[in-house]
């Protein structure tokens, strides 16, 4: 078996990591970005070692989870489908101020430590 899943688990640490720098540097919105990117790359490491296959070229977490076949709780799983919605608005942002305005020090912090929560629960199941 190969360990790819651990370098997607790295990269998957990293990003948790970056997310906490922007936050830090009041980038809010770019920490929510990371966050999604953080999740993906788990759940993309998570595919690896559960299915022994390449993970697919997506950014959508809950098609990434219906082929794994694995789900969180009941919150954890609430909170990724709104992280997965959250991407395309932080990646491809239509208007600079609306997007900092929806993402505040407060909103950011409760999408960190969630996603630090869904990072947790993706090391669990490896």
């Amino acid at each position: 078996m190969s360990d790819k899943h651990k370098e997607w688990l790295k990269q998957a640490d990293y990003d948790m990591d970056t997310a906490e720098v922007m936050f830090k540097s009041r980038r809010y919105f770019y920490a929510v970005f990371m966050c999604h990117l953080s999740i993906e790359k788990a759940l993309k490491g998570l595919y690896s070692k559960t299915l022994g296959k390449v993970p697919p070229k997506t950014h959508n977490l809950l098609y990434l989870l219906g082929q794994i076949g694995k789900r969180p709780n009941q919150n954890l799983d609430k909170f990724i489908v709104r992280l997965n919605t959250a991407s395309i608005a932080t990646r491809y942002p239509d208007d600079l101020a609306k997007i900092q305005a929806a993402y505040t020090a407060k909103v950011t912090r409760e999408i960190i430590t969630k996603s630090k929560d869904v990072l947790q629960w993706v090391k669990t199941q490896l």
